[in-house]
């Protein structure tokens, strides 16, 4: 996270704003942007999502989502134990995994709120319950030529990723993060 803010500054040249007029254009204080800048404060991920939106509009080319998304998904299927779906997510250092019926279509989500929430409900026997008993709805579906300024609309504190899908097929997940990343080394990469 760190080299994002350490970047914030020279994106923001690069897409030739000042401190003022992004900080107006995202809704924020130009004290904050100077901060952020200076790095001497760690903004809320709501807040970057903010500012990144206002550096694309400034850029000429459009990404979309199959410039944007980690594939392959790491998934699970719906009777899986929630001991071995914790683990997935802790070694894969993902904070939700989309949950597939027998035939692979996708059925719900599990993030780590579920996994928490189910430990403290049921203790020690949650682990051996089928994670279907966990899950919530499934995250919202794109295709991959949905562009990247929706796909950062659509990532709100309610909505923590997104799943890419071509012809009923899972290609990708975008996360907050991974939107971040890519506009990084997209600016960069235009200089």
């Amino acid at each position: 996270m760190i080299s994002l803010l350490e970047n914030i500054k020279l994106l923001r040249k690069r897409a030739g704003l000042t401190q003022a007029e992004l900080a107006k254009r995202a809704g924020v204080s130009q004290s904050l942007i100077a901060r952020i800048e200076r790095g001497t404060v760690n903004p809320r991920l709501s807040t970057l999502i903010k500012i990144f939106k206002v550096l694309e509009e400034y850029t000429r080319e459009e990404l979309s989502a199959k410039d944007v998304m980690t594939s392959p998904v790491v998934t699970v299927v719906r009777d899986e134990k929630l001991e071995k779906v914790a683990r997935i997510m802790w070694d894969n250092a993902i904070s939700q995994v989309p949950v597939l019926d027998e035939r692979g279509k996708i059925i719900g989500t599990v993030v780590e709120r579920n996994v928490i929430e189910a430990f403290i409900r049921f203790g020690e026997k949650a682990l051996e319950c089928p994670v279907h008993r966990f899950m919530s709805e499934p995250l919202p579906m794109i295709s991959p030529l949905t562009r990247a300024s929706t796909i950062t609309s659509m990532l709100s504190s309610e909505t923590p990723a997104v799943l890419v899908v071509d012809k009923d097929k899972l290609v990708g997940i975008i996360t907050r993060s991974d939107i971040m990343r890519v506009y990084v080394n997209w600016f960069k990469k235009r200089s």
